[in-house]
């Protein structure tokens, strides 16, 4: 008795290991690119929110991770399609990866008074475009319609990257901090084009019966 319920004990410890073995596609180096972006986000906001008068060496420190976590947005999709490692985990990675960092370091910008009242206008926009449009696609995928992302979504995320490494180092460097506030608008306009560019394209499934 004590063995057949030792034997089973050990049966479901392997059956959960088993279960939580690292799957193959998160192994490829394009997926672990941006998993190391995923990672960085909380690395870069607590330099960027400890790097004050004084420590002005944490927010350089901020800049450059933020600069190679941008790098590795670009990189992930150039590797994927010259190794060919496209793949559906991937593809849904990308985007969170990226979300993640433009929502978290808007947060900490704003919490450090790096954003002015007036950024706040752009910040919000882009926090609420960038939480609709997944559950737009999530609602649209549920009853298998695709939403492709557009070239110009894609210049809305480079814009709003550069904006937020611009406000990065704008303390830091004289001259940027009127530049990074341009830019964040420019991002935030992008961001509310892109996402009424969505919403107009879909919305006759949206108004139509449920499939």
């Amino acid at each position: 008795m004590a063995s057949g319920g030792f034997s089973l004990t050990t049966t479901s410890r392997w059956s959960v290991v088993h279960a939580m073995q690292i799957p193959a596609q998160l192994l490829t180096l394009p997926n672990q690119l941006t998993i190391g972006r995923i990672l960085a986000i909380p690395l870069i906001c607590l330099f960027v929110a400890w790097g004050g008068p004084g420590w002005e060496w944490l927010r350089w420190i901020a800049l450059l991770l933020y600069i190679a976590a941008a790098i590795t947005d670009w990189l992930d999709g150039f590797l994927a399609r010259r190794m060919k490692l496209n793949s559906a985990l991937g593809k849904m990675l990308d985007p969170i990866a990226d979300k993640l960092l433009v929502g978290a370091l808007l947060i900490t910008l704003a919490w450090t008074r790096d954003l002015n009242g007036w950024d706040l206008i752009p910040a919000i926009a882009i926090m609420l475009r960038e939480i609709f449009i997944p559950g737009l696609r999530e609602y649209l995928g549920g009853r298998s319609i695709d939403v492709p992302v557009t070239m110009l979504a894609k210049w809305k995320t480079t814009v709003q990257l550069v904006a937020l490494g611009l406000i990065i180092a704008a303390p830091m460097l004289l001259g940027l901090g009127f530049i990074s506030h341009v830019v964040l608008w420019i991002a935030g306009a992008l961001t509310v084009w892109t996402g009424w560019e969505y919403l107009r394209s879909t919305w006759p499934h949206l108004s139509g019966p449920e499939i």
